[in-house]
């Protein structure tokens, strides 16, 4: 297995898989933390906008700076490029991921109401988020 798929499991209730990553990293921009990879962040860029596809850190190594870390470069490479905005949905109870959304100048633009399946409980609403990034020089 994989450490971005490893760390997907750990940090995701219905983590992709192996396949799944194959097919993402063939056309999308990813970005890792620490060595060993100790979380990434995997974006689809087309035209003038872009997608945060998914943000895991391994649990062992949470609230270090990662997270933090990955969309400051993420932020600063498309800010380069023609991309001008960044969009996300992240599960309306994942406290920690919203708190550093909104830190990182991230603004609510809307909800999925059940978006997220959860194995116990009812499914979960999606919060909506998009960061305008500075224009290309």
């Amino acid at each position: 297995m994989s450490a971005l798929t490893r760390i997907h499991r750990a940090a995701f209730d219905h983590p992709w898989s192996e396949s799944d990553f194959a097919t993402y990293l063939a056309s999308d921009l990813l970005w890792v933390s620490g060595e060993p990879i100790a979380g990434f962040l995997l974006i689809r860029a087309v035209g003038d906008e872009a997608e945060i596809l998914t943000l895991a850190v391994d649990p062992a190594h949470r609230r270090a700076g990662h997270a933090a870390a990955l969309l400051d470069a993420a932020k600063q490479y498309l800010a380069k490029t023609d991309v001008f905005r960044l969009f996300l949905e992240v599960a309306a109870d994942n406290l920690p991921a919203l708190a550093l959304y909104e830190t990182q100048g991230f603004l609510p633009i809307g909800v999925r109401k059940g978006y997220y399946r959860r194995d116990a409980g009812p499914n979960m609403d999606a919060r909506l988020f998009s960061c305008a990034l500075p224009a290309a020089h």
